[in-house]
């Protein structure tokens, strides 16, 4: 299960500056490309921690498929690795996988290079070693990186408890918590704010906790979560997902909790999609992808829960979850997920609309206060599933 910290705001805090100018996302429309230049950068997570915490194995599971137990073949990272996620998938960043032994104090460690363009830092944990050393390395690492770039989002990764019982979890997150925030305090940095996560390779909490960083670096986050609430009103839908296909991180959901069974059960219904699709959807003379345009699931359980998956666009997919009574009008259901992908088109050509001169090919993200999207200024016209 994934512990989150008290969250400030909805992922941006309306100044243009808390995100990277470059960021970029996935083509939204068929047959077009998105071209960088040489000069155009992606967003940058690092990935921070001690040697052997698990930094290396947590992108490649993520970002790669790499099985879990393949993991532990992978050497020690001895230099910065640099990984562009750009591989078809809607959200585009880098990964800087820095080597635990990285000293700050350096003269050949350039902080202003490092830490300038960083949307996000990872400092991930050993749950199941001694910490003490990786929270002077912590206390160090966003010390020096808060003083470079404030708007960086500082995350925490209590990673490897998947060998442990649910005491020991929650104890260890307590304590962690309770050791770096004395630490920031003691330091006269307790404005630097960190969010704490349980994390491990062989469930969905690594995941979930990657969404949770992700979703602080899109600014369009309300809007999204606005649009999935009033989906959810007008089709009796009781969860809602916003997937990212290709990692299965989900960009959005609505503004009810996150129920770490439920994550898992869109997350496996993404895979059988895709998995069923690559052996029955795509015909060989063509070179096509697996989800496409055509791709949507229904999963019936026994519980009397339906599953409900829809093509947004080539990178993104709607699940749902609802009960199999409110299932039967399918057709109003169908409707308002129309209107809902029309509005998820308009969030982002709204952004297209108000990029400057100056902007590169990518663009800026949309702002607070500069023709951004909040609640109420998009609203679908929705069939209410009560009529």
């Amino acid at each position: 299960m994934s512990y989150q910290d008290d969250e400030e705001g909805g992922g941006f805090d309306g100044h243009p500056s808390s995100f990277p100018k470059d960021f970029g996302y996935g083509v939204f429309e068929e047959g077009h490309e998105i071209t960088l230049s040489a000069g155009d950068q992606k967003p940058r997570i690092l990935l921070m921690g001690l040697r052997r915490s698990g930094k290396s194995s947590i992108q490649k599971v993520v970002f790669h498929k790499m099985s879990p137990n393949e993991t532990l073949f992978l050497e020690s990272t001895n230099k910065i690795v640099k990984d562009d996620i750009n591989n078809s998938s809607f959200v585009q960043f880098q990964i800087w996988d820095f080597p635990g032994q990285i000293d700050f104090f350096d003269p050949t460690f350039d902080a202003d290079l490092i830490f300038g363009g960083c949307g996000a830092l990872i400092f991930v944990i050993d749950a199941q070693d001694d910490y003490m050393e990786a929270l002077n390395k912590l206390n160090l690492t966003v010390t020096k990186a808060f003083k470079v770039n404030p708007n960086i989002k500082f995350e925490v990764f209590i990673h490897k408890v998947d060998g442990l019982g649910d005491d020991f979890k929650m104890e260890s997150q307590r304590d962690i918590h309770q050791r770096a925030t004395d630490d920031l305090t003691d330091s006269s940095n307790d404005q630097i704010h960190l969010s704490f996560h349980l994390t491990s390779i062989y469930d969905h909490s690594i995941f979930e906790a990657f969404s949770k960083v992700v979703q602080k670096l899109i600014p369009q986050l309300p809007a999204l979560e606005n649009l999935l609430n009033i989906l959810n009103t007008n089709s009796a839908i009781e969860k809602s997902f916003l997937f990212d296909v290709v990692s299965k991180i989900y960009i959005a959901t609505d503004s009810t909790p996150v129920d770490m069974q439920s994550y898992e059960l869109c997350c496996d219904m993404i895979d059988v999609v895709i998995d069923v699709s690559w052996i029955y959807g795509v015909r060989e003379e063509q070179d096509a992808a697996a989800f496409d345009e055509q791709s949507s699931s229904l999963i019936k359980l026994n519980n009397g829960t339906v599953l409900y998956l829809r093509e947004v666009n080539k990178f993104l997919a709607l699940v749902c979850i609802l009960r199999e009574d409110n299932f039967e009008h399918k057709g109003i259901i169908d409707y308002n997920f129309l209107c809902f992908r029309e509005a998820i088109q308009q969030v982002f050509e709204l952004r297209n609309k108000n990029l400057t001169p100056t902007t590169n090919s990518v663009g800026s993200p949309v702002v607070n206060g500069n023709g951004s999207i909040g609640d109420g200024q998009l609203s679908p016209t929705l069939t209410d599933e009560q009529n």
